[in-house]
């Protein structure tokens, strides 16, 4: 096997490739295995010219531009451009990748462009939120954009949706065909119009922005969660947006500093937007932590379990919540919201709703667990705190935030910071 063109292509140009698209080059050849040798050379022209993988390239400083003409003279069918962190989006043929790196001096990494999902597990949140609301600090005049599967036109919601994005089905409209992206936006900003108050998100007059980056399923690619975070940088001031709720992720193979979104969501941080990221649902396990939560900027939030009381002494970090440290040896998660059992905004119709009816509430609300419903629950009292003071940087704000954590004496990468408790913000 090993002279094979795309084996010695891993070989010499190793360190341009990361570790799953060395793994998807070497994977061309499995078959050939049950292969007659005289066949090889000729089942290799053929694999060359009609296997195609989809990528993400990062270019050299300062060349994008240059880069990006590279890219469009191989003649590739999608292209997605992400100037903010000089990367693009394509899929190529084996050969075309050949190459491009054999002759193209612009590209710094190859990554393969694997797949990302909803970080869901198959309540009240017991933050004392509350008491920033009776102090006026409900979120109001902060925008939150939830990069996930969409958000239903939920009546609590209503004159809030202020911005749709739909990078899978290129919809215009705002719509939630998974049921997970609208939970997290009423965990967020949910002002429990359809439950006389009783299921609020922490900034229940913030507005909201969809953008859409999965799938029915759940599922999408790392392509399109970061042309999410591009398009949330590209259109901040216009839409206002000043923070993000990421409830997803993927398992993280790679240090941080050769992630691509993780540094996407870093060139948001960088661009003055507070971004709140899932830790993970693998625990009680070690070193679970997901991508972007690697990431040492955003706040990573992991999940807590307040047993459906308001009372914090009997709370403890949830068995899935992923635990530390990163890939990277770093402590995350930096701290831990509610997360078991979360009653909040009904997508009717959706995947969710049909797979997880039992776990309908009210007609209007649902109740799911996972470290995405933590997730848009920091997000929310973020957003109050800025409402509070506009003029923190994303810095600021998670520093403030970690300040009003509270030890629920487990280790730091098992629950950071410890549980947040809103009301030390006041």
């Amino acid at each position: 096997m090993l002279g094979f063109s795309m084996i010695q292509l891993v070989r010499r140009m190793g360190n341009k490739l990361d570790k799953d698209m060395r793994h998807e080059l070497v994977q061309t050849y499995y078959p050939f295995r049950a292969v007659p040798c005289f066949l090889h050379r000729p089942l290799e022209y053929i694999r060359k010219k009609t296997k195609s993988l989809p990528l993400i390239i990062e270019f050299e400083q300062d060349a994008f531009e240059a880069g990006l003409s590279d890219i469009k003279n191989t003649k590739c069918r999608t292209l997605n451009e992400f100037p903010s962190i000089s990367s693009c989006s394509t899929k190529l043929s084996l050969g075309k990748i050949e190459q491009l790196l054999e002759n193209c001096s612009h590209i710094k990494k190859i990554y393969y462009d694997r797949k990302v999902t909803a970080l869901l597990d198959v309540a009240t949140p017991a933050i004392h939120s509350d008491q920033l609301k009776q102090n006026g600090f409900t979120g109001k005049d902060v925008t939150i954009a939830v990069i996930d599967t969409g958000i239903h036109p939920h009546q609590d919601l209503q004159g809030r949706i202020t911005g749709f994005m739909d990078f899978v089905n290129n919809r215009t409209d705002p719509y939630d065909d998974n049921g997970h992206g609208t939970h997290c936006a009423g965990d967020a900003a949910g002002n429990g119009l359809l439950s006389n108050g009783k299921y609020q998100g922490p900034a229940s007059e913030a507005n909201v922005v969809g953008v859409k980056v999965l799938d029915k399923k759940g599922s999408g690619s790392l392509s399109t969660v970061i042309s999410g975070v591009e398009w949330c940088i590209q259109n901040q001031s216009q839409l206002g947006i000043d923070i993000l709720s990421l409830s997803l992720g993927s398992d993280a193979t790679q240090p941080a500093a050769d992630d691509p979104v993780v540094r996407a969501v870093e060139t948001a941080w960088d661009n003055g937007l507070v971004v709140c990221v899932a830790a993970g649902n693998s625990g009680p396990s070690e070193e679970t932590i997901a991508s972007p939560g690697i990431s040492p900027k955003v706040i990573t939030v992991g999940a807590a379990d307040d047993t459906n009381t308001v009372d914090r002494s009997d709370d403890s970090v949830a068995d899935f919540s992923s635990r530390g440290p990163t890939i990277d040896g770093l402590v995350k998660p930096d701290l831990v919201t509610p997360g078991v059992n979360i009653i909040s905004l009904r997508s009717p119709g959706s995947f969710l709703d049909k797979i997880n009816s039992g776990a309908i509430v009210d007609t209007n609300y649902v109740s799911l667990s996972g470290t995405s419903m933590a997730t848009p629950i920091c997000a929310g009292v973020a957003a109050q705190l800025l409402q509070k003071d506009p003029s923190l940087t994303p810095d600021q704000v998670k520093q403030q935030l970690i300040s009003a954590c509270e030890d629920l004496g487990q280790l730091p990468n098992v629950q950071g910071n410890g549980y947040l408790n809103a009301a030390n913000l006041i």
